[in-house]
């Protein structure tokens, strides 16, 4: 059997007989790569110099404690892979790897808070049962201890899956409310380009639909000259489009694609015309060539 790579050796011993069981180059390989990645990432808690041995007692904690509770290793690629040498974080400290910090050594802080929590949960609930079963034996005694710890700890994991909802929700609403604002201010700096749009021709079966004014100083018997338009009534008109896209699709039947792009943006355009479903407008006619025209 081909002994590991020489920069793994060290890393590796303490389960020589479980790598001696890997008849296969291929899953040679891939613990091979697991192994440098796990040991990369120790280097960048505990330095090059003590990564390898950090990684190696890591090994043999693993091994002791499948030999201990777990048994005979079955699938040796896939412990390798899976148990033996993965951090094992317990708690939110990204130095934590089964209880100890990889930095130091020391016993992690912030477990070992957690345990004393737990251990004093168990003492309230365990006299609360007591005094509640006077009567009952050692055994029902533990029983309902249990169960009633069971159901806390349960309890509080729903409470916190509850606040992460909620805390992402609050994240997308405020992000989602970024964008709006952003968008609301995406208005031209200067006067955009002289673009004379002409009115809209009368359709011979159906009605034009009926438009709201563009703004109260222009006559609707006019033409929509975009560089008169100041920069407040560009943005009241996107935010407008924003809220209801039936406002951007009333622009292009009236005035065309290339006004309502310049005049609520690309973007919008682009959203209004996905949501609703369409890949393009089909405005049934095609427009004549003096719709857009330079006025300079």
């Amino acid at each position: 059997m081909p002994l590991p790579p020489e920069e793994l050796r060290a890393i590796l011993a303490p389960v020589d007989l479980v790598w001696a069981r890997l008849d296969r180059a291929a899953a040679r390989r891939l613990v091979e790569v697991a192994a440098r990645s796990e040991l990369k990432r120790v280097e960048g808690f505990a330095g090059r110099t003590d990564a390898a041995r950090v990684l190696a007692d890591r090994l043999v904690r693993r091994l002791d404690e499948q030999l201990r509770t777990g048994g005979p290793i079955t699938d040796p690629v896939g412990w390798l892979l899976a148990r033996g040498l993965p951090q094992r974080q317990q708690c939110g400290d990204d130095r934590c790897d089964d209880w100890v910090l990889l930095d130091s050594g020391r016993d992690c802080p912030r477990c070992g808070d957690r345990q004393a929590d737990r251990r004093a949960q168990r003492h309230a609930v365990a006299a609360a049962v007591d005094a509640a079963m006077p009567g009952a034996s050692e055994t029902e005694r533990r029983a309902a201890t249990d169960r009633q710890l069971h159901g806390t700890v349960t309890a509080r994991s729903w409470a916190k899956a509850y606040e992460r909802g909620q805390y992402r929700a609050r994240q997308a609403e405020a992000k989602a409310a970024r964008a709006v604002a952003v968008l609301a201010d995406d208005v031209p700096a200067a006067p955009v380009g002289a673009v004379v749009l002409p009115a809209p021709r009368p359709a011979a079966a159906v009605p034009a639909p009926v438009l709201e004014r563009e703004f109260a100083d222009v006559d609707e018997d006019q033409e929509l000259v975009l560089k008169d338009l100041i920069p407040d009534q560009v943005s009241d008109w996107r935010v407008r489009a924003m809220k209801d896209h039936s406002v951007v699709f009333d622009h292009i039947d009236r005035y065309g694609e290339p006004s309502a792009r310049r005049l609520f943006s690309n973007q919008l355009v682009n959203e209004a015309q996905h949501l609703s479903g369409l890949g393009h407008l089909n405005l049934g006619y095609s427009a004549p060539n003096e719709l857009v025209r330079d006025s300079g």
